[in-house]
């Protein structure tokens, strides 16, 4: 299950390259093929070079260096990360500078919606919109996140809710 939230006009941009239906393919596609699973980042990978994401070449985030997006598309970005939701702030940082330096117009970041059970802060969701209010201005781009719930990955040889 996801949920995808936008920000400072992300949707309209998103509507204006034709991009709704692709998006959500890809999101869709992506908790499919992620969903339980153990190695999370190259089956990323795969999807979103299947969906089209990886083609171009234009994942530098940098020029000259290895810092890459994880998918890249009609100047949209998507960065993610499926173990902390702690990553929202360099995924929204390496996103800021793609968007500062003229590369994207706007970006999704993937983030596990999962937190500790202990957190005082409510549900993810509610966190994100208040984290987003908070880093203005220096996160100022449009942008839409998506919290997946990807499940427990199953260790292979290992049956749910089994020892």
């Amino acid at each position: 299950m996801f949920e995808i939230q936008h920000f400072r006009g992300s949707d309209k941009i998103l509507r204006e390259k034709h991009m709704e239906k692709d998006v959500q393919g890809t999101l869709e596609y992506v908790e499919e093929s992620l969903y339980g699973t153990l190695h999370r980042r190259e089956l990323l990978r795969q999807a979103l070079e299947e969906m089209g994401w990886r083609q171009d070449g234009s994942l530098n985030v940098l020029e000259g260096r290895r810092y890459q997006y994880k998918g890249f598309k009609k100047d949209v970005a998507i960065e993610a990360n499926f173990n902390a939701y702690e990553y929202i702030l360099e995924g929204l940082f390496r996103l800021q500078v793609g968007y500062d330096k003229g590369l994207i117009e706007t970006g999704i970041l993937l983030l596990t919606s999962k937190r500790s059970e202990k957190s005082p802060y409510g549900s993810s969701s509610k966190m994100v919109k208040e984290e987003i209010e908070l880093l203005y201005p220096t996160i100022s781009m449009p942008v839409s996140i998506a919290l997946f719930d990807l499940g427990e990955h199953l260790i292979p040889g290992e049956e749910e809710g089994g020892e």
